[in-house]
């Protein structure tokens, strides 16, 4: 009599299972256009239903009108945009640095129907109809600002990143009446920080444009 025993006989039937096997899973996955998420299957949205989302989360944007340096602009932007912006990334006005970017370091400084003011911390959109000078609009053609020939005189920079802010506020500074004295400017002049140190040439600078020397 024969003791061995068939594969057949000694394993027990198999039975189809009940779960899915993982590549079937992801094939009807895949198929339904759907996504794996938490707790099941989640049909994954229309794209014309992502564009109009899109759209809907757009922020506003508004319509200025403001003259720059002499020229006049029309331009549409987002109701968030900084003059700042406005003038490097849409006019190519890279003149005016973006140093903090908080109204701290005056590099941003820019002249606003003749005041100064960081263009970093102004909204474009609030400018409608006003007229603004930056560093490039202060020579007459290869004519200098009386202040920019002053700073090359005096070697009133370094690195020179501060240099257009420190400029265009001097020159409002002027323009206010604040050059009495070397105290008087370095005061209405401290909100131009300059990381070089070149403070005493700078105020140099502008007692030989205001006359003083």
């Amino acid at each position: 009599m024969s003791t061995e025993t068939s594969e057949s006989a000694a394993l027990p039937p198999t039975r189809p299972s009940s779960t899915p096997s993982r590549r079937t899973f992801i094939a009807t996955t895949s198929a339904a256009g759907g996504v794996i998420a938490a707790g099941g299957l989640v049909a994954a949205p229309s794209l014309l239903g992502l564009e109009e989302a899109a759209a809907a989360e757009a922020p506003p944007s508004s319509r200025v009108s403001l003259t720059v340096n002499g020229k006049r602009y029309t331009v549409t932007v987002d109701n968030r945009t900084s003059l700042l912006d406005l003038l490097r990334e849409h006019l190519g006005l890279t003149g005016s640095k973006k140093g903090c970017n908080a109204g701290a370091c005056g590099a941003c400084t820019v002249l606003v129907d003749g005041r100064r003011v960081n263009s970093c911390l102004t909204l474009a959109v609030r400018l409608e109809g006003a007229e603004v000078t930056t560093v490039e609009g202060l020579a007459k053609g290869d004519q200098l600002h009386p202040l920019q020939q002053a700073f090359i005189d005096q070697d009133a920079f370094q690195c020179g990143y501060c240099t257009p802010g420190q400029i265009v506020s001097g020159v409002g500074c002027m323009k206010e009446g604040h050059t009495g004295s070397a105290e008087e400017i370095r005061e209405w002049m401290s909100g131009n920080i300059c990381r070089c140190g070149c403070y005493v040439k700078i105020v140099r600078a502008v007692e030989q444009a205001s006359g003083r020397k």
